[in-house]
């Protein structure tokens, strides 16, 4: 069983670092320029009304660069480093980017269409990042994150969840009450699906994505693994670890690297020095 573990340090992917820079710039203009940003709430954000009305047809693409206050903002960009970081190294970026704009835009244009008649602007990422959550869950069903940093749970029974408590919550009506978009939410997770299904069927993506969460759950297998490596390569990898100690010193090594270390000398004891 693999863990998902916090590398602060790691380098931004290029479809990551454009979408949480065009989205905290939009946020920092807002807030220093509080006119401008109520004005860009209005015909910026979603408004069902005026989306499916008088044609504001922009709006469900526009609104997901809009947040209404800064812990909004910043749970947002932190789950779609978090989550989407991997998924952009595994899809590659042109893939990526469509699956998060249309499960972003889809999430949209369904909230406007259940509720018609609502002038309350949508603004957020959040339908985005729902969709986001659901193909790390597909991609990576059996990676352990730690809630509240304490508490392990599987990356697929968190997706199940989350997906249980906005489906409560929309159907309760808490949206009215609390001022999210639950409804949004679950959209943006079944455009995702539905996105991830319809390509798989098409046999488009089938170098990006083995879909087969169900199946990957009943047998528990943990897929978050990578390739097994030939034993040439293997050695080739020990030896390249090797040589930066040499170069470097041990404590160049990452925490990861540390450990593959280890396994790798035990595996080929001539290595040794």
């Amino acid at each position: 069983m693999s863990y998902y573990r916090f590398q602060f340090g790691r380098q931004l992917t290029p479809a990551i670092r454009v979408l949480i820079m065009s989205n905290a710039i939009i946020f920092f203009i807002g807030m220093l320029l509080p006119q401008l940003n109520r004005y860009l709430i209005v015909f910026g954000g979603l408004v069902p009304e005026l989306f499916l009305k008088r044609f504001f047809i922009w709006q469900p693409f526009t609104y997901m660069f809009l947040h209404g206050g800064f812990m909004h903002i910043f749970f947002n960009m932190f789950a779609l480093w978090m989550f989407g970081s991997e998924l952009e190294r595994q899809w590659g970026t042109p893939f990526f980017l469509k699956y998060y704009f249309i499960s972003g835009i889809g999430a949209g244009i369904l909230s406007a269409v259940i509720q018609p008649a609502s002038a309350i602007p949508i603004i957020g990422a959040s339908g985005a990042i729902y969709g986001i959550l659901l193909g790390f869950a597909i991609m990576y069903p059996n990676r352990v994150v730690y809630i509240n940093f304490l508490f392990p749970m599987k990356v697929k029974y968190l997706v199940m969840l989350f997906a249980a408590i906005e489906l409560l919550a929309s159907m309760g009506g808490a949206g009215i009450r609390d001022g999210v978009a639950h409804i949004t939410h679950l959209s943006g997770m079944a455009f995702g699906y539905l996105y991830l299904l319809w390509n798989q069927q098409r046999r488009k993506i089938s170098k990006y994505i083995n879909f087969d969460f169900f199946k990957r759950d009943r047998n528990s297998k943990d897929f978050t693994r990578p390739p097994a490596k030939t034993p040439k390569e293997e050695e080739k990898e020990l030896e390249d670890l090797m040589d930066r100690i040499a170069e470097h010193g041990y404590d160049s090594l990452s925490d990861k690297e540390k450990i593959r270390l280890l396994e790798l000398s035990g595996k080929y004891p001539k290595h040794r020095s």
